[in-house]
C-alpha cells in the first residue's frame, strides 16, 4: 500500500523560493513538509553557486516595495542560521542606461542609498572594470551566496519544525475540492502520496509540466551560460556590477544582452549574459556552453574588464525560467500557490518572495497585483534593473 503523509501545507520544490517558503511557514507554527527531487547541493536548477548580484536598480514601485523588505529578512535569516549570506561590496550601474535618473528617484524615495559617479571617480575605485559613461552605485547591495543560502533555509525550516524531504520527485499534482490537494512522489523507498489543505508550487524549470493546465503565463525555461574569469590582481577591489549597451555602431554590435557580473571569491569574476541562452527541456540539458555566445563574452571581458584574464573563461551553466513581461508569478489558484517566473533576477528577493507565498498558503495576504498568474502582459512592461542575475 502506498504511503500517505498528510499535512497542512506540502511546498513542492527544495529550491531557494520553495526553501524561504518552508522557512516562513514553520517558523509560524504551520505544519509544512518540503519535497526537493534532487539531493542537498545539487546544479540542475537556477539556485545553485556560489553568488548572485544583490541588485537594488530598479524604478518599478512592486520591485521597489520588495528591496525594502528583503535586506531587514535576509539579515533574520543570517541571524537564525548563524551563516553570513550578503556581502554588501555595492553594485555598479553602467552603460546607457536611460532608466538610471528613475531609479536613482525611485531608491531616494524608498530611503535606499543611491549616487551617482563620474568615469573617472568610477575607475579609480574599481580599477578592474573600464567605465565610458557615469554610474549609478547603491551601497546597500552587493552579492549573496546562493548555495549557502538554500542550505540555510533546508537548515532553519527543519529547525522550525518542517519535514524536508530530498530524492522526492512530484510526479503529479491532483486538487480534490477547494482545500484539498494530492501530491504523487517517487523516492528512494518507493511511491508515497501527500495530502494537504493546500500545495506551493516552486519548481522553477519544471512548472510547466507538473502544472501547466493552470491558467499561468507562458514560461520559458533556458539554458544560461555565464562564466568565471581569473582575476589579475588579488588586491583590486570589486562590486557587483550591471552594464548596458549602447548602439551597435558605437561597437556593441556582438552584445547578445546587458551584462551583470561580481567577484565569486575563490573562483574568480563572474560575467554573464542575461536570458539569451538556448530554450531547453530541464531534464535534457547539456550543460554546455554555445561556443559563439562564450566567444562574444570572452571579448566583453577583454574590452571591458581589465582585471581579469579573458583567457581563463570557466563556463557556469543554469537555467532561467522566464515569463513574457519577465515579471514574477506569485499566485493562488484554488488550493495551489504558485511562485514561478523569476526571470533571472528573482534570487534577490528569496526571503520576501517566501513570506508572500506563505501568507498565501495561510490565507494571511493576498497575491500583489503586479505578481498575478493572470495579469495582462503588455510589450515594453519589463521591470529595470534585471541584469541582477
Amino acid at each position: 500500500m502506498t504511503a500517505v503523509t498528510r499535512v497542512e501545507t506540502v511546498v513542492v520544490g527544495g529550491g531557494a523560493m520553495g526553501a524561504a517558503t518552508a522557512w516562513q511557514l514553520a517558523r509560524r507554527g504551520r505544519e509544512v513538509a518540503l519535497l526537493e527531487r534532487f539531493e542537498p547541493g545539487h546544479r540542475n536548477g537556477a539556485s545553485h553557486g556560489a553568488s548572485r548580484n544583490f541588485n537594488v536598480a530598479y524604478d518599478d514601485p512592486a520591485y521597489v516595495r520588495l528591496l525594502v523588505e528583503a535586506l531587514p529578512l535576509w539579515r533574520e535569516l543570517e541571524a537564525e542560521s548563524g551563516t553570513r549570506l550578503l556581502d554588501l561590496v555595492g553594485v555598479a550601474n553602467h552603460g546607457h542606461g536611460a532608466h538610471f535618473d528613475d531609479v536613482h528617484a525611485a531608491l531616494a524615495a524608498a530611503g535606499i542609498p543611491a549616487e551617482f559617479l563620474p568615469v573617472e571617480e568610477a575607475g579609480r575605485r574599481w580599477p578592474g572594470i573600464r567605465f565610458d559613461t557615469r554610474v549609478l552605485f547603491n551601497e546597500r547591495a552587493g552579492r549573496v551566496d546562493a548555495d549557502a543560502t538554500v542550505a540555510a533555509l533546508h537548515a532553519t525550516a527543519a529547525a522550525a519544525g518542517a519535514d524536508v524531504r530530498h530524492r522526492t520527485r512530484a510526479t503529479r499534482i491532483e486538487v480534490l475540492d477547494d482545500a484539498r490537494v494530492r501530491v504523487s512522489c517517487t523516492t528512494d523507498a518507493g511511491e508515497e502520496l501527500f495530502e494537504a489543505r493546500t500545495a506551493v508550487v516552486t519548481l522553477g524549470a519544471w512548472t510547466a509540466k507538473l502544472v501547466g493546465g493552470l491558467a499561468l503565463p507562458r514560461l520559458v525555461v533556458t539554458q544560461e551560460q555565464p562564466a568565471h574569469f581569473a582575476v589579475r590582481d588579488e588586491s583590486v577591489v570589486w562590486p557587483s556590477y550591471n552594464h548596458f549597451p549602447g548602439v551597435a555602431a558605437d561597437g556593441y554590435e556582438y552584445w547578445r544582452s546587458p551584462v551583470y557580473g561580481m567577484l565569486t571569491p575563490g573562483e574568480g569574476v563572474k560575467a554573464g549574459w542575461h536570458g539569451v541562452g538556448p530554450v531547453v527541456d530541464p531534464d535534457a540539458r547539456d550543460f554546455l556552453p554555445v561556443p559563439d555566445q562564450l566567444a562574444d563574452l570572452q571579448r566583453y571581458a577583454r574590452e571591458w574588464l581589465p582585471g581579469v584574464d579573458a583567457d581563463t573563461a570557466d563556463p557556469i551553466s543554469c537555467t532561467y525560467t522566464s515569463t513574457p513581461d519577465e515579471h514574477f508569478v506569485l499566485d493562488r489558484i484554488g488550493p495551489i500557490v504558485l511562485g514561478a517566473g523569476f526571470s533571472g533576477h528573482g534570487f534577490k528577493f528569496t526571503p520576501v518572495v517566501g513570506r508572500i507565498l506563505a501568507d498565501l498558503a495561510d490565507g494571511s495576504g493576498p497575491a500583489p497585483d503586479r505578481f498575478r498568474a493572470g495579469r495582462a502582459i503588455s510589450a515594453g512592461s519589463s521591470p529595470t534593473g534585471l541584469a541582477g542575475r
